[in-house]
């Protein structure tokens, strides 16, 4: 296999975050020598996550075998998962703040047609269901748990029990229609076809839109991991990508 030199688009505070997070791991283990260093470990942890390269292109450049890249990752994106905030400790830090925003999105991964929990009839195709918190500027604040793509965001609201968390610590949100019937704080805009809704029910719809569409950026946060736009691993190991993902961008924006 041919071996050239790439770019990766993440910023230098994320590689120093993760390689001190590595070493005090390896610390932890009494881990005395590694193929690769936490430095090399945390690039080659990087690149997998940000831009989706499989495995054995990402041992070929590195110069180990491929269950070792595989090995790499994996533990990199379980130290991160352990360090992601929580949804207490987000809705905490969201209670300075206005209101924050909440949206699901689906993580597309490869399924066969006879999987269909996984199957979401909203965006016809197979993903995991996610959901996003974001700050009224549109700021990825949280991201929960993966669930199969077939669980409604209402439904996936209620059992990660952000509804419950924001209503407790009196944070309003404003969310779309996929969340009718929340209840809480959480604010949706008026249901019904446009021309049945009244001059006044219209307007509060356009105001609810133009609040709510900032959470897109957030979203678009998430993706902008190249690895959660085309999902091959096993579903039981999204989660754990998606958290060291937001572990990432929080080490990284702070």
């Amino acid at each position: 296999m041919l071996v050239y030199p790439s770019g990766l688009d993440v910023s230098s505070s994320a590689l120093r975050f993760l390689s001190a997070r590595l070493r005090e791991h390896r610390r932890g283990l009494g881990t005395r020598w590694r193929r690769l260093s936490a430095g090399r470990q945390a690039l080659l942890a990087l690149a997998h996550l940000r831009n989706g390269h499989p495995y054995v292109q990402l041992a070929a450049g590195f110069g180990v075998g491929t269950t070792t890249a595989y090995r790499y990752v994996t533990e990199a994106a379980e130290v991160l998962a352990a360090l992601a905030p929580t949804l207490a400790e987000a809705v905490r830090a969201a209670s300075m703040k206005a209101f924050v925003l909440l949206d699901g999105t689906l993580l597309p991964i490869d399924r066969i047609a006879a999987d269909r929990p996984f199957y979401s009839g909203k965006h016809k195709k197979h993903g995991m269901n996610v959901q996003v918190i974001a700050d009224p500027s549109g700021r990825l604040l949280w991201a929960s748990p993966a669930l199969p793509g077939a669980v409604h965001d209402v439904r996936a609201a209620r059992e990660h029990g952000i509804i419950d968390t924001l209503a407790t610590a009196d944070v309003n949100c404003w969310a779309d229609k996929g969340y009718q019937g929340a209840g809480g704080t959480v604010r949706v805009p008026y249901r019904g076809r446009w021309e049945t809704l009244s001059a006044g029910q219209q307007a509060v719809n356009r105001s609810h839109a133009k609040i709510r569409a900032l959470v897109e950026q957030a979203v678009a946060t998430l993706k902008s991991w190249r690895l959660l736009r085309r999902l091959r691993c096993s579903t039981t190991r999204v989660t754990v990508l998606v958290q060291a993902v937001l572990c990432l961008h929080q080490a990284s924006s702070a």
